[in-house]
């Protein structure tokens, strides 16, 4: 545990380096923030709302960040130095995530006050279910991010890759486009994204519209994901820029996702995941209509 602390320490310095990870980890937060607060206007009931998909584009910058950094890191060399101290794969992972979980919590705290001192959010939202949401999805993605740096072998495969999986939990997992407004086959599809779990929970938790149960499911899903991802990206860690990853390591991606699809699966066949999420955000748009003034003719 003191190795793991100690790396942790050492990992924030070098993070302060890294422009890469500055941009995706606090700087992109910050942007969205902006861009919220002109969506938002005068439209208050939205802001807890717009506050889960901050704060989910938040705690996913990690998928970004860690990956590019674990990447330079093994270009570099510096992976290697670490390695001629006594320390193994696993203290070497969870330093990643812890450094990059404390660094994002600044960024988390000032865009909740943010949306309720400035922006008038009507409430402070389930503070517990917010901040333990936060903490096991940053751990997750955190954990994706990482197999992404094992598996790839230079920086140009690893940001083409980035990408092809951010478009999907961008897009798909509810974290920019409300997945209401997706047809009824492509909301069920959004229910194999990981990001799905973490927005919609988010989103329910700032806006107290969710039972402890409900967010409890979306807590256990990210949890379930987190101890395959970081298994996986353990068991497929380089520590040299000499050692390149076979083909076949590519598909140990997909095997961090199997939660996710059984997830997914269950939720098409027997869960109420859709029909809370859809009826929670036409309680949000009445109460929007309910409070627009009247019309002068």
């Amino acid at each position: 545990m003191n190795r793991t602390w100690t790396l942790t320490v050492m990992r924030m310095r070098l993070a302060m380096r890294n422009r890469a990870f500055f941009f995706f980890s606090l700087f992109m937060p910050l942007i969205f923030l902006i861009g919220a607060m002109i969506f938002i206007g005068n439209h208050r009931q939205w802001v807890g709302f717009v506050l889960g998909d901050m704060l989910t584009t938040t705690v996913m910058g990690s998928f970004w960040g860690l990956s590019v950094q674990l990447v330079t890191f093994r270009e570099q060399g510096i992976l290697r130095r670490f390695r001629l101290a006594p320390v193994g794969a696993g203290p070497m992972l969870a330093s990643s995530i812890l450094s990059n979980y404390f660094m994002a919590l600044p960024v988390v705290a000032f865009e909740i006050i943010v949306c309720r001192v400035f922006l008038h959010m009507q409430s402070w939202g389930n503070l517990w279910a917010i901040f333990l949401l936060i903490t096991i999805g940053s751990a997750t993605f955190s954990s994706l991010g990482l197999i992404v740096a094992s598996v790839t072998n230079t920086m140009q495969e690893t940001q083409m890759i980035n990408n092809l999986i951010w478009m999907g939990l961008i897009f798909l997992g509810g974290a920019t486009i409300p997945i209401t407004v997706f047809p009824a086959w492509l909301q069920r599809v959004s229910l194999f994204i990981p990001a799905q779990y973490l927005a919609t929970g988010l989103q329910s938790a700032a806006t107290k519209m969710a039972t402890y149960r409900e967010v409890g499911e979306d807590m256990a899903a990210l949890a379930i994901g987190l101890f395959v991802a970081f298994e996986v990206s353990r068991h497929l860690f380089r520590w040299e820029p000499e050692a390149k990853a076979p083909r076949s390591a590519k598909l140990w991606v997909l095997a961090a996702l199997v939660p996710f699809l059984l997830f997914g699966a269950w939720e098409n066949v027997w869960g109420t995941r859709l029909t809370r999420v859809n009826r929670n955000f036409q309680a949000l748009s009445r109460f929007s209509a309910n409070m627009r003034p009247p019309t002068h003719h």
